[in-house]
C-alpha cells in the first residue's frame, strides 16, 4: 500500500495539480484521528509518512517529569535517560507505537482523504472558472424549476436563476436552452453557487457585443443603456470610425441582428439610438419613436423641457410613462414632456 500511495499521490500532483506535500500533511492529520478512534488511545501522538517510501509511523509523545501521574502522557527522567542522556525535564520523548493492524486503517483513511481533497480541488477549479466570468454571458439548459426558481445545468456546475432575476411573463421550461448574465459566484461548502440574471442590463450589453461584430471589435461603442426587462430597452450607440452607421450596424440587414437579440430576451423591444455629445440632440433622440419639436435644458436642475406635437404626446410618454422613463435613465436628464398646445 505504501508504494501505491506514493505513486498515486505523484499522479494526482502531475495530472490534477494537487500538491503532494499538502495531501500528505492532510493524511497525517487524519491518521492521528483514525489511530485514536480505532485504538482508544488518549496519548499524544503524531503520524509521520516517509515522503520517499510511503512508510507510515505512529510516534507516541510523552513529557519528561519528576513524578509520573499518567504513564500514557508522561515519563520519568530516569526512564528518559535510559533512552538518551540528552533528555531533561519538560522535554518530549518520542517512541514509535505503530500498531500491527494499522496498515488497513491507513489505507481506508488515505482513500477518504484523497477523495475529499479531489472534491475540494474540483470545487476550487470550478469556482475560479466561473468567478472569472462574473459580468459575462453563459449558456445552459434548464434542468429543473422549483418554487419559481430555475436551475441551469452548465456542465460542471449549476446556476441559480431566482424569481426576481427572471424576465416577467417569460415561460421557463425544463430542457430549454437560454443565455444568462453571471451576477455573482459564491463559495459554499457544497461548491460554488453561481447566481445568474435574465433581467440585468449587462445581459443586453453582452448580447449586443456577441451579435454585432462592430461592437465586439470596437468600431461601434455602447454609450448608454436603459432596460426594463421583458418590455423595452433603449441603447445609445456611437461610431468610433468615420463613415460607420452605428444604428444600422446594431439593427443589421432586415433587422436580423436586433431581432435575434429581441427573441433571446422574450421579444423585448429594443430601441437603438444614435448618441450625440450635444445634449439637446441626444435628449430629443432618446424619446424615439416620438418626434420632438424642441428641447430646453436646465443644467443646474439637470432637467429637460421637451415639446412634441399634440398627436405625438402619448407616443413620447409611452404606456404608463415607460418611454419617457427609459429616456430619462438613458440620458441622465429629468424629462418633462408637453404637447405643442401646452398640454402636459
Amino acid at each position: 500500500m505504501n508504494e501505491e500511495l506514493v505513486t498515486a499521490l505523484d499522479v494526482l500532483e502531475r495530472e490534477r495539480g494537487i500538491d503532494k506535500d499538502v495531501l500528505l500533511e492532510a493524511l497525517e492529520a487524519a491518521l492521528v484521528s483514525a489511530f485514536r478512534r480505532n485504538f482508544g488511545a488518549t496519548q499524544n501522538v503524531r503520524v509521520v509518512i516517509d515522503r520517499s517510501t510511503g512508510d507510515i509511523h505512529v510516534i507516541g509523545q510523552r513529557r519528561v517529569v519528576e513524578e509520573v501521574q499518567d504513564a500514557r502522557m508522561e515519563i520519568t527522567l530516569a526512564e528518559a535517560a535510559a533512552l538518551s542522556a540528552d533528555y531533561q525535564l519538560d522535554d518530549i520523548v518520542e517512541t514509535e507505537v505503530t500498531p500491527g493492524a494499522f496498515g488497513r486503517i491507513a489505507a481506508q483513511t488515505a482513500r477518504q482523504v484523497v477523495m475529499q481533497r479531489l472534491r475540494e480541488a474540483e470545487r476550487g477549479m470550478i469556482y475560479e472558472e466561473f468567478h472569472s466570468r462574473e459580468g459575462d454571458i453563459i449558456s445552459g439548459v434548464v434542468h429543473r424549476y422549483e418554487h419559481r426558481t430555475a436551475f441551469m445545468d452548465l456542465g460542471r456546475a449549476e446556476a441559480v436563476l431566482l424569481p426576481s432575476e427572471q424576465i416577467p411573463g417569460e415561460s421557463i421550461l425544463p430542457g430549454a436552452r437560454m443565455k444568462a448574465y453571471v451576477v455573482e459566484v459564491r463559495r459554499t461548502t457544497k461548491g460554488p453557487q453561481i447566481m445568474i440574471s435574465r433581467t440585468h442590463p449587462g445581459l443586453l450589453r453582452r448580447l449586443l457585443e456577441l451579435e454585432v461584430p462592430e461592437i465586439h471589435d470596437g468600431t461601434v461603442e455602447i454609450k448608454a443603456l436603459a432596460r426594463e426587462a421583458g418590455s423595452r430597452s433603449k441603447v445609445a450607440v456611437a461610431a468610433r470610425v468615420e463613415g460607420v452607421d452605428p444604428v444600422g450596424a446594431c439593427v443589421g440587414q432586415k433587422a436580423a441582428r436586433i431581432t435575434a437579440i429581441s427573441r433571446e430576451l422574450a421579444d423585448e423591444k429594443i430601441d437603438i439610438i444614435a448618441w450625440d455629445e450635444e445634449e439637446v440632440q441626444f435628449v430629443a433622440r432618446s424619446l424615439a419613436p416620438a418626434k420632438v419639436l424642441s428641447v430646453a435644458l436646465e443644467p443646474d436642475a439637470r432637467a429637460a423641457r421637451v415639446v412634441v406635437a399634440d398627436y405625438q404626446l402619448s407616443l413620447a410618454i409611452g404606456k404608463e410613462g415607460q418611454n419617457a422613463r427609459l429616456a430619462a435613465k438613458l440620458t441622465g436628464w429629468k424629462i418633462d414632456i408637453k404637447s405643442e398646445g401646452g398640454r402636459p
